[in-house]
């Protein structure tokens, strides 16, 4: 016994005995008095932690200009933090406890020390918790970190955190080192994984996202191979939702992303340009020499006269160009004196392989705003305008007969 806590059962024993009462009924009382005293010790000194030193913490914490602790030191955080401190005062006061009760068999004594220490570790990763979901929380708020899994970062840590409790519980309980628990555990390991292989597959495709940046909410993803397109919403441990552009809402596990291959289009948003890629066929029997006559009738349209007479001046004297060279250097110019598309980027028109289909003009550019309906708006002015140019320069474009052609 602690000397201390001789000390004390004495004081209380004499004095009970010097009230009157008998030797046995004072070591009764004896007994139920210290347990008294421990309790109310107990509650004063959550009492002062709580109103003492948690107030203390607050008052700092409000005047501070940061804001970073107005978010770890919150009330839940500190009221977690106080329940740490009934178990640890709890531990210390079991002795002198068991000495005035007179508890004398090993196995309640035994089973007194194991609760108080699971009541110690349940408290404490309580407390890890909520202070790990509070340091989450300021992450969101870093510009660096917007946009980043924290979700699915924060679940991971809390599945952590309760594999640690269960295995101190556990050798707690059975009188083990968590070092041997673990080793032992080593035999059922393959049960475990197929067990939880969802979650631990989830665990570990959620940090290669996260450690690579691979993926985080709002970006634009396409899986080609589930058909699914949309944008993601939210990144947890077992599932990633996406939202796809008929607002439907799909789940996807997020190993898939890191077994199978996807496309992020977020790049191509933050880039500022979005490609359009599109060609038309030239029949190829209306491709000539252009004429003089052609030339000036060009020259006499008001919309397109600018960029034939830059071209005039870029053709060397003496070099011949065709019908099809005109129109492929209008279209150019066009380009690249539309204010919607990124003059920072390619601008290009070119030819490709002929076929059957005729001869392949392909537009190469890229749109200034990557938005959707705006981005489909572009392509639709620029290729209709691309269109009704063709017959300004004698280019017929071909498309395969239709029932007007062949009944004409």
């Amino acid at each position: 016994m602690n000397p201390f806590d001789h000390t004390v059962s004495q004081w209380i024993n004499d004095l009970l005995v010097r009230w009157g009462l008998s030797s046995s009924v004072a070591d009764k009382l004896d007994g139920f008095v210290v347990l008294v005293y421990l309790v109310v010790l107990i509650l004063i000194i959550n009492l002062l932690f709580r109103w003492g030193v948690v107030r203390a913490i607050h008052w700092i914490v409000r005047h501070t200009k940061v804001k970073w602790d107005d978010i770890l030191f919150r009330d839940k955080v500190m009221r977690r933090l106080c329940g740490v401190v009934t178990p640890l005062v709890l531990n210390m006061m079991l002795p002198l406890a068991i000495s005035a009760l007179h508890i004398r068999p090993r196995w309640i004594i035994s089973l007194l020390d194991k609760g108080i220490d699971i009541f110690i570790v349940c408290t404490t990763l309580l407390f890890l918790a909520t202070f790990s979901k509070a340091v989450f929380e300021l992450a969101t708020d870093r510009p660096a970190w917007h946009g980043k899994p924290i979700h699915g970062l924060s679940q991971i840590v809390h599945v952590l955190l309760t594999i640690v409790g269960i295995i101190l519980i556990v050798s707690i309980i059975f009188d083990m080192s968590p070092v041997g628990l673990l080793t032992g555990l080593g035999a059922s390991a393959a049960v475990i994984s197929f067990i939880f292989k969802d979650t631990l597959l989830g665990l570990v495709a959620g940090v290669q996202l996260s450690a690579n940046d691979m993926l985080k909410v709002g970006d634009w993803i396409e899986v080609p191979s589930r058909g699914i397109d949309g944008v993601v919403v939210d990144v947890s441990l077992t599932t990633i939702k996406i939202r796809g552009w008929d607002n439907t809402l799909q789940t996807i596990p997020p190993y898939l992303l890191v077994s199978e291959p996807f496309d992020n289009w977020q790049a191509m948003r933050d880039s500022g340009g979005r490609r359009v890629k599109r060609s038309l066929n030239v029949d190829m029997t209306s491709v000539r020499f252009a004429s003089d006559e052609l030339v000036a009738e060009l020259r006499a349209e008001s919309a397109i006269a600018p960029y034939v007479e830059r071209i005039a001046v870029a053709t060397p004297e003496g070099s011949r160009v065709t019908n099809l060279d005109l129109y492929m250097r209008t279209i150019t110019e066009y380009l690249n004196a539309h204010p919607r598309i990124n003059k920072g980027m390619m601008i290009m028109v070119r030819q490709l392989q002929p076929s059957e289909w005729g001869l392949p003009i392909e537009l190469y550019f890229f749109s200034a705003d990557v938005n959707w309906v705006p981005y489909e708006h572009l392509q639709t002015e620029v290729i209709s305008y691309v269109v009704a140019l063709a017959p300004r320069f004698g280019i017929r474009l071909y498309q395969a007969p239709s029932s007007h052609d062949l009944k004409n």
